[in-house]
């Protein structure tokens, strides 16, 4: 280990890691670089998430500027609390296993807490509202809220930077940007996280027109949206497949599982089987808890590398998950509304034939291609290389 590290390690260990390491202007210009933001934006974050539901009392116009304002800085503020989270990884700790457990704790508990949202928002709304949906939302979103404060607070009290690398002196984005070209690891990873988006959006968005008008069973949807409660089997999954072969290995698997299922869902879909139908979701959503599991993981080894080349950018690699997450979803809600409008698609009344069709072809059969793209991008994602540079690098 050379003594640029070892010295870069001693003065982080003054400013980020130390019990009582709050000289904030000194630390923060030097060394922490990602657990300030927990810190900074904790609050901010709370209050307009509670904001966001606040209606007050305006004309027509100005409350619609009150929402687009709100819910675009609730945005912000969400991406500025979020984004420290994959950042911070590399600097907690230098071994492998321990980044894949940290990695894989970090999207269980997101991933559970999505669902505890998920069943318990409405029953609280009734319960703080009682009979009035306005103030249930705006009590629910102030728990939320707090509970949320008090959460990211505990993280920035308790996390620490430990591993900070030695410190490469600040450039330009255009520099960044030169040397981020030649991170092929996070670049493939980055197109991996856009088309795993974009294939959950497509098929996402068409599972409700799918049980409405092929099915005529609307009500199966929350039947059918249960079974992705498994994709916490496939995060839990990582922990020992990824420690005996690879992050890169697993991440294959779980594509291959989620390409499983699809086809499964493609029998169920085609036979009008539903237990063949809910089977195919229970194993596709397997395979996706392992995908997405990873990616938190997988993006921390590409912000090493990237130090390896010469760019100490943590942001700027790990934000291409949250971009990668929003140009998928938004591409994926433009393509499915795209193609159920030139098929003549008439909302609530019976669909032509054009239109069922391509509710099957975004539900069955833009998913299974999707998949084939996932797995042709992970075969080229050169892990190997990256582990050896990154090994190298701390020697």
């Amino acid at each position: 280990m050379n003594s640029k590290t070892v010295n870069s390690r001693s003065n982080a260990a003054g400013f980020c890691s130390g019990p009582t390491g709050y000289k904030w202007t000194k630390a923060i210009s030097s060394y922490c670089k990602s657990r300030p933001f927990f810190l900074w934006y904790a609050l901010p974050y709370a209050i307009f998430a509670v904001l966001t539901f606040v209606t007050p009392n305006w004309s027509a116009n100005g409350k619609l500027l009150w929402a687009y304002a709100t819910y675009l800085i609730l945005g912000f503020l969400y991406t500025a609390v979020n984004l420290p989270i994959t950042s911070v990884l590399p600097t907690l700790t230098q071994n492998q296993q321990e980044l894949t457990l940290l990695g894989v704790i970090r999207q269980f508990f997101g991933s559970s807490v999505q669902i505890i949202v998920a069943v318990f928002t409405l029953p609280l709304v009734a319960f703080f509202g009682r009979g009035n949906d306005q103030r249930g939302f705006l009590l629910t979103m102030a728990l939320f809220a707090a509970i949320s404060l008090l959460l990211i607070l505990n993280t920035f009290v308790h996390i620490r930077e430990r591993f900070t690398q030695e410190k490469i002196a600040h450039q330009p984005l255009q520099t960044v940007a030169k040397i981020a070209i030649h991170n092929k690891p996070w670049l493939i990873l980055s197109a991996i996280i856009f088309t795993y988006w974009l294939l959950t959006a497509i098929k996402n968005q068409t599972t409700v027109y799918y049980f409405k008008y092929t099915l005529h069973h609307q009500n199966l949807v929350s039947w059918a949206n249960s079974f992705t409660f498994s994709s916490l089997i496939g995060v839990l999954l990582i922990i020992s497949i990824a420690g005996h072969h690879g992050n890169k290995h697993t991440m294959r698997l779980g594509m291959l599982i989620g390409l499983i299922g699809q086809l499964v869902i493609t029998g169920g879909v085609y036979l009008r089987q539903l237990w063949l139908l809910f089977l195919g979701i229970l194993v596709n959503s397997i395979g996706q808890g392992m995908v997405v599991g990873l990616v938190s993981i997988m993006l921390a080894d590409t912000i090493r590398y990237g130090i390896t080349l010469g760019a100490q950018a943590e942001g700027l690699f790990a934000s291409s998950n949250d971009f990668g997450v929003n140009l998928g979803l938004g591409i994926g809600g433009l393509i499915t509304a795209g193609l159920f409008d030139l098929t003549g698609y008439v909302p609530n009344t019976t669909q032509n034939a054009a239109t069922l069709s391509m509710i099957n072809l975004n539900y069955v059969w833009l998913p299974l291609l999707l998949y084939g793209i996932l797995l042709l991008l992970i075969h080229f994602y050169p892990e190997k290389k990256m582990l050896t540079a990154i090994r190298q690098h701390q020697l």
